[in-house]
Protein backbone atom coordinates (compact mmCIF):
# COMPACT_ATOMS: atom_id res chain seq x y z
CA UNK A 1 0.00 0.00 0.00
CA UNK A 2 1.22 3.47 -1.02
CA UNK A 3 -0.42 6.67 0.94
CA UNK A 4 -0.03 9.57 -1.42
CA UNK A 5 -0.66 12.44 0.61
CA UNK A 6 -0.74 14.91 -2.08
CA UNK A 7 0.59 16.32 -5.31
CA UNK A 8 1.55 20.23 -6.33
CA UNK A 9 -1.04 21.95 -9.02
CA UNK A 10 0.84 22.77 -12.15
CA UNK A 11 -0.45 24.73 -14.88
CA UNK A 12 -0.96 22.56 -17.63
CA UNK A 13 1.32 22.65 -20.51
CA UNK A 14 0.47 25.89 -22.41
CA UNK A 15 0.69 23.87 -25.82
CA UNK A 16 -1.71 21.64 -25.08
CA UNK A 17 -4.67 23.85 -23.87
CA UNK A 18 -6.06 27.56 -24.52
CA UNK A 19 -6.60 29.43 -21.07
CA UNK A 20 -5.55 28.64 -17.66
CA UNK A 21 -5.92 25.08 -16.89
CA UNK A 22 -4.24 23.67 -13.67
CA UNK A 23 -3.77 19.69 -13.23
CA UNK A 24 -3.06 17.60 -10.26
CA UNK A 25 -1.67 13.94 -11.43
CA UNK A 26 -2.73 11.32 -9.34
CA UNK A 27 -1.80 8.88 -11.23
CA UNK A 28 1.23 8.40 -13.75
CA UNK A 29 1.15 4.97 -15.75
CA UNK A 30 3.80 2.75 -14.65
CA UNK A 31 4.58 -0.50 -15.32
CA UNK A 32 2.94 -2.58 -14.71
CA UNK A 33 0.11 -0.67 -14.57
CA UNK A 34 -1.02 1.59 -17.09
CA UNK A 35 -3.73 3.84 -15.46
CA UNK A 36 -3.13 7.61 -15.97
CA UNK A 37 -5.20 9.91 -13.94
CA UNK A 38 -5.46 13.38 -12.92
CA UNK A 39 -7.33 15.94 -11.84
CA UNK A 40 -8.22 18.98 -14.24
CA UNK A 41 -9.40 22.40 -13.43
CA UNK A 42 -10.11 24.69 -16.09
CA UNK A 43 -10.93 28.30 -15.81
CA UNK A 44 -13.69 29.84 -17.89
CA UNK A 45 -13.19 29.75 -21.60
CA UNK A 46 -10.32 27.38 -21.04
CA UNK A 47 -10.02 24.17 -23.06
CA UNK A 48 -7.76 21.22 -24.52
CA UNK A 49 -6.94 20.80 -27.75
CA UNK A 50 -8.11 18.32 -30.23
CA UNK A 51 -6.92 15.12 -29.00
CA UNK A 52 -7.51 11.39 -29.38
CA UNK A 53 -6.35 8.38 -27.25
CA UNK A 54 -5.38 4.97 -28.25
CA UNK A 55 -7.36 3.08 -25.74
CA UNK A 56 -9.83 5.96 -24.87
CA UNK A 57 -11.20 7.86 -22.54
CA UNK A 58 -13.33 8.40 -19.10
CA UNK A 59 -14.05 11.68 -17.84
CA UNK A 60 -16.04 12.47 -14.47
CA UNK A 61 -16.93 15.89 -14.07
CA UNK A 62 -16.29 17.06 -10.72
CA UNK A 63 -17.55 20.42 -10.40
CA UNK A 64 -18.75 23.15 -12.70
CA UNK A 65 -20.49 23.22 -16.22
CA UNK A 66 -18.53 22.17 -19.72
CA UNK A 67 -18.42 21.09 -23.06
CA UNK A 68 -17.31 18.20 -24.56
CA UNK A 69 -16.83 17.90 -28.64
CA UNK A 70 -16.03 15.65 -31.49
CA UNK A 71 -14.83 16.52 -35.15
CA UNK A 72 -18.13 15.48 -36.50
CA UNK A 73 -19.90 18.66 -34.39
CA UNK A 74 -21.09 16.86 -31.81
CA UNK A 75 -20.76 19.27 -28.88
CA UNK A 76 -22.11 17.62 -25.25
CA UNK A 77 -22.49 19.80 -21.79
CA UNK A 78 -21.62 18.25 -19.02
CA UNK A 79 -21.74 19.29 -15.48
CA UNK A 80 -20.77 17.75 -11.74
CA UNK A 81 -21.74 14.08 -10.94
CA UNK A 82 -21.58 12.85 -14.80
CA UNK A 83 -19.21 10.90 -16.81
CA UNK A 84 -18.23 10.74 -20.22
CA UNK A 85 -16.48 8.13 -22.78
CA UNK A 86 -14.65 8.73 -25.39
CA UNK A 87 -13.99 5.80 -27.41
CA UNK A 88 -10.42 5.19 -28.58
CA UNK A 89 -8.85 6.49 -31.34
CA UNK A 90 -12.22 9.68 -31.42
CA UNK A 91 -10.80 13.23 -31.76
CA UNK A 92 -12.37 15.26 -29.13
CA UNK A 93 -12.23 18.32 -26.51
CA UNK A 94 -12.71 19.28 -23.22
CA UNK A 95 -13.53 22.16 -21.37
CA UNK A 96 -15.08 25.10 -19.48
CA UNK A 97 -18.38 27.21 -20.69
CA UNK A 98 -17.67 31.09 -20.83
CA UNK A 99 -19.04 31.45 -17.29
CA UNK A 100 -18.22 28.45 -15.48
CA UNK A 101 -15.43 26.68 -14.34
CA UNK A 102 -14.87 22.92 -14.86
CA UNK A 103 -13.20 20.13 -13.11
CA UNK A 104 -12.74 16.46 -13.79
CA UNK A 105 -10.88 13.53 -12.90
CA UNK A 106 -9.61 12.33 -16.48
CA UNK A 107 -8.80 8.60 -16.59
CA UNK A 108 -6.95 7.13 -19.41
CA UNK A 109 -5.23 3.69 -20.09
CA UNK A 110 -1.64 3.78 -21.59
CA UNK A 111 -0.36 2.22 -24.23
CA UNK A 112 2.16 1.05 -22.98
CA UNK A 113 4.31 3.25 -24.19
CA UNK A 114 2.67 6.41 -22.26
CA UNK A 115 -0.44 7.16 -21.82
CA UNK A 116 -1.69 6.73 -25.03
CA UNK A 117 -2.82 10.45 -26.00
CA UNK A 118 -1.82 12.36 -29.28
CA UNK A 119 -2.42 15.86 -29.01
CA UNK A 120 -3.41 18.25 -31.95
CA UNK A 121 -3.83 21.27 -32.95
CA UNK A 122 -5.65 24.00 -30.70
CA UNK A 123 -9.65 24.73 -31.11
CA UNK A 124 -10.17 27.60 -32.75
CA UNK A 125 -12.16 30.57 -30.94
CA UNK A 126 -14.60 30.01 -33.73
CA UNK A 127 -15.23 26.10 -33.44
CA UNK A 128 -15.66 26.76 -29.49
CA UNK A 129 -18.21 29.75 -30.41
CA UNK A 130 -20.00 27.29 -32.60
CA UNK A 131 -20.10 24.64 -29.94
CA UNK A 132 -21.81 27.45 -27.18
CA UNK A 133 -23.60 28.04 -29.98
CA UNK A 134 -24.68 24.65 -30.90
CA UNK A 135 -25.87 23.98 -27.19
CA UNK A 136 -28.28 27.25 -27.35
CA UNK A 137 -29.69 26.38 -29.91
CA UNK A 138 -30.22 22.91 -27.71
CA UNK A 139 -31.80 25.28 -24.94
CA UNK A 140 -28.47 23.87 -23.00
Amino acid sequence: MEHITSTPTVKAQAERFTGDVYLNVIEAPTEPARLAAGLVRFTPGARTNWHSHALGQVLYITDGVGLVGTRDGKVVRVSAGESLKCPPGEEHWHGATEANLMAHIALVVGDGSGDGTTWLEPVTDEQYAAALGALGALGD
